[in-house]
């Protein structure tokens, strides 16, 4: 795909998709719920329909229509063995909180996915669920797909996580659920907190003491009404575009906004962005708003410790920021980017480099030289079949003089189906 170079100006309103994290949360918790859940503003964008396949194959009727979706909950026991492979596609997060609802279900289950979920360890997951009872086997023991799952009577644990990952803490507490007594997660830094949010909206009940959440079961959920708030993280691309492109201002309307995911705007105001928050509503539950950013004089900082749960995804598009930023970034503690869908420390060095960013990796993270006038001649950039990386790769081409040919572009669909043609329509 030959992408857009040297745009002058980018000036409109975006409705992102649906939030990627709750669209996921929002199937699984509905499935094992009783009654009827009906979700709107649903992301259907590759990872999320996977999500939505396997539960089909363990019997749930679920029919979705566009972001409109209906589940017809059967309750964690009414979930049947399935008679064929659960397929996850390039879904993490699927994968590993799947591992956590099959684990307290009595009866056998396979995962695959694709090549690069072949490469993503899930060790992480399965270790504490083999803790719990799960008999679980696959690729050096159950660290990589396929992974065979048998479940059944878990025992409760209290397990202290070595890293902040909301999809760890997530696994473990939807086995909690179907678990005899309290079952708890410390983790090092908080993570994202929508599955905690969301267990609450359909009835049950989590408790937070600082670090450690923990839920008591068994605990049986009763079907809600969701709307999934526009995910941050598909903001961010344009957060950063409005930021950088001369004589730009663009409105994200109905963004998520939970306190656990925007690290992104915290780092965006650090650095001195034009960036205003207006129309804040639903706060109880997952609140969102309407952003504005404009053009900005973007200025170095550093990026490390607490702050990196809460934007872990956004880093690829925050190196960018960070080149048309004067002085240098330094992004550290962020080691848990090399096991995403591409080492993303690895990938966005190589890609930034080929436009003429002067941007280095690091054991755990990067260091970014602004501000750097991007320029290519006829540069070839490759998603690597990332979908952040595409989307990064394309902003990026917005800021660049020269040719600019994006390959594997369709990676983008797996979060953001539409994200070309709104970026088209800023210019």
């Amino acid at each position: 795909m030959q992408l857009r170079t040297n745009v002058s100006s980018l000036q409109g309103i975006i409705h992102v998709p649906g939030d990627k994290s709750i669209s996921h949360r929002a199937v699984m918790l509905g499935a094992i719920a009783h009654g009827t859940t009906t979700i709107e503003n649903f992301l259907p964008g590759e990872d999320c329909l996977s999500t939505i396949d396997c539960f089909r194959k363990m019997g749930v009727v679920i029919k979705q229509d566009g972001s409109h979706v209906v589940v017809e909950g059967k309750g964690q026991n009414g979930l049947q063995e399935p008679s064929d492979i659960l397929h996850v596609g390039n879904s993490g997060t699927t994968t590993r909180l799947l591992l956590g609802i099959l684990a307290g279900c009595p009866f056998h289950a396979c995962l695959i996915g694709d090549e690069s979920i072949a490469k993503r360890p899930m060790g992480r997951v399965t270790k504490p669920l083999k803790m719990m009872g799960a008999r679980i086997d696959g690729r050096e023991h159950g660290n990589y797909t396929p992974i065979s799952i048998r479940g059944g009577e878990l025992q409760p644990i209290h397990y202290e996580s070595p890293v902040a990952s909301a999809q760890v803490k997530s696994a473990i507490l939807l086995a909690g659920l179907a678990t005899a007594g309290t079952t708890a997660v410390t983790e090092p830094n908080r993570s994202r907190d929508h599955t905690e949010r969301m267990i609450r909206l359909f009835g049950g009940n989590v408790a937070v003491d600082g670090l450690t959440v923990s839920v008591t079961g068994p605990q049986q959920l009763t079907g809600t009404s969701i709307y999934v708030p526009g995910d941050i993280s598909s903001a961010a691309f344009f957060l950063a575009a409005g930021a950088v492109v001369p004589n730009s201002e663009i409105t994200l309307k109905n963004v998520g906004l939970n306190p656990t995911r925007t690290g992104i705007i915290d780092v965006l105001q650090k650095m001195g962005a034009d960036i205003t928050i207006a129309n804040v509503r639903n706060e109880q539950t997952e609140p969102f708003g309407d952003i504005t950013v404009r053009t900005s004089r973007l200025a170095a900082t550093e990026i490390s410790g607490e702050l990196i749960p809460r934007l872990i995804d956004e880093i690829p598009i925050i190196a960018l920021l960070a080149t048309q930023a004067e002085g240098t970034t330094v992004i550290k503690d962020a080691s848990e980017l090399k096991v995403k869908e591409t080492n993303r420390i690895d990938t966005v060095v190589t890609e930034l480099r080929k436009l003429g960013a002067e941007i280095e990796a690091t054991e755990d993270g990067m260091i970014i030289h602004g501000k750097s006038a991007l320029k290519a001649e006829k540069a070839v950039v490759d998603s690597h079949g990332d979908h952040r990386i595409g989307m990064m790769l394309a902003i990026a081409a917005c800021i660049t003089k020269g040719a600019v040919h994006l390959k594997r572009p369709e990676a983008v669909s797996v979060s953001y189906p539409a994200f070309f043609d709104h970026l088209h329509s800023l210019i």
